[in-house]
């Protein structure tokens, strides 16, 4: 190998090495299809699947997550109720407002507000997350990327930091159910978790 080569690749490994961290923008899939519409995708019922792996790739939870959703024009509910592999059971009361193709949303378990974007196929949420750990609760900021692979199923892949430092995934499949499964395995919304209705005028 000459000199000459030897210089290239000594300059030419620290760009490869930074390539990986390059922040990803939404705009990348404004041409994907089909279109990601979050009032379309989460109405109804739907169901999820997904895991968790800490900063090793370590899968250390497991859980099943059934999701009741409804729209009036630009207001949102999401109701998700977790169950986890060890029994554990979590609820959570997601409010959201469309603002064209930017969402915000708040619940009970986030810091602030939760802000999004959609193009094309695609969602890019970020938002702040209370997560207790050993008796103590860890604000953890999600990097939350949605993919609408056809128009009843969506990958959910994030990526979770504390303090700008990686300390785990999440890789989530949810998947709209028909109207005869959404039949059989509807439940009640919590009273807390419905669209308050639009004070008259």
């Amino acid at each position: 190998m000459t000199p000459t080569s030897l210089t290239f690749m000594a300059l030419s490994l620290p760009l490869l090495l930074m390539l990986p961290g390059c922040a990803r923008s939404v705009d990348e899939y404004r041409d994907e299809q089909p279109a990601l519409a979050l009032d379309r995708f989460f109405n109804g019922q739907l169901v999820a699947y997904g895991m968790v792996q800490n900063f090793s790739g370590k899968v250390t939870r497991r859980f099943r997550a059934d999701i009741t959703a409804q729209w009036q024009g630009e207001q949102g509910i999401l109701d998700e109720r977790f169950v986890f592999s060890d029994g554990e059971q979590q609820q959570r009361c997601w409010r959201l407002t469309k603002q064209g193709n930017h969402y915000r949303g708040t619940a009970e378990d986030i810091v602030g507000e939760a802000r999004g974007e959609v193009q094309g196929n695609a969602l890019n949420w970020r938002y702040t997350l209370q997560v207790p750990v050993n008796g103590k609760v860890w604000d953890i900021a999600l990097d939350d990327w949605l993919y609408l692979i056809d128009e009843n199923n969506l990958i959910n892949r994030t990526k979770m930091k504390k303090w700008g430092l990686p300390v785990g995934e999440l890789t989530l499949h949810i998947r709209k159910l028909s109207d005869a499964e959404s039949a059989a395995t509807a439940v009640s919304a919590t009273p807390d978790c419905v669209i308050e209705p639009a004070a008259e005028s």
